[in-house]
């Protein structure tokens, strides 16, 4: 059967990636295994590895890159956004407080899903809306449980530290005060794809005025509790 699609390098790649299926795979078994030349299995490989599609293990093999685990993550965003709705006010009604899902689309957070506050001072952040990966609470929970290079990267000129993201881990939410905009106070937890891998954040925000200095006290609990609602609503989609 001919799986040609009519764009060579395209077809190449996927050989290589089709290849990898079976496991850790050395240059010459991955030249075996194509029956592509040499440089060409080597130059296609090292792209892939840029692209995280590819990866090396400590023995200097090719593997499946995590690139591709953030993909088949992905695949579950509709079924995220569908479930976010009723979670979301009900987030909102138990806190008082807007409530938000942000997904990370490369350096920035992106709004997905939110359920404002109805009446009084809030803090608005429409679906749609691109927030930076260097502050808050959300930013805090979709960079702390990334592999360690993307959590350095996570960490440059970011507002948090590496203690900070530690306790996020530990506890499993973040808080965040003025961290993102002056006055504004967060709490977030992670959500989870098929997977394990966390692919979203769920949070509330507002003015310090009302959430306090130590908003997590107050909220954490029902903001895990929302997270533990998307996340098993992404499994139960995925059976």
């Amino acid at each position: 059967m001919d799986n040609s699609s009519g764009v060579g390098v395209i077809d190449k790649a996927a050989m290589v990636l089709d290849a990898l299926e079976a496991g850790p795979t050395t240059l010459a078994q991955l030249v075996a295994a194509t029956g592509l030349a040499r440089p060409t299995v080597h130059r296609l490989a090292l792209a892939l590895v840029h692209h995280r599609l590819v990866a090396r293990d400590i023995q200097g093999r090719f593997v499946l890159g995590s690139r591709l685990v953030e993909l088949a993550s992905a695949a579950g965003e509709d079924r995220l956004i569908a479930a976010a709705g009723p979670i979301l006010v009900q987030l909102r009604d138990a806190t008082g407080e807007s409530a938000q899902i942000f997904r990370r689309q490369g350096d920035w957070r992106v709004c997905v899903a939110s359920a404002e506050r109805p009446v009084g001072l809030r803090d608005t952040i429409p679906v749609g809306t691109q927030l930076t990966m260097k502050a808050g609470s959300a930013a805090q929970v979709l960079v702390a449980w990334e592999d360690h290079d993307r959590l350095l990267e996570g960490l440059n000129n970011a507002r948090f530290t590496p203690t900070v993201l530690a306790g996020v881990r530990r506890r499993g939410w973040a808080q965040s005060l003025g961290e993102r905009e002056p006055g504004v106070a967060s709490v977030s937890a992670p959500v989870r794809g098929p997977s394990g891998r966390v692919i979203a954040a769920v949070s509330i925000s507002g003015p310090i005025e009302r959430l306090t200095r130590q908003p997590g006290r107050q909220h954490a609990e029902v903001v895990c509790s929302a997270a533990r609602l998307l996340t098993e609503a992404l499994r139960k989609g995925n059976d």
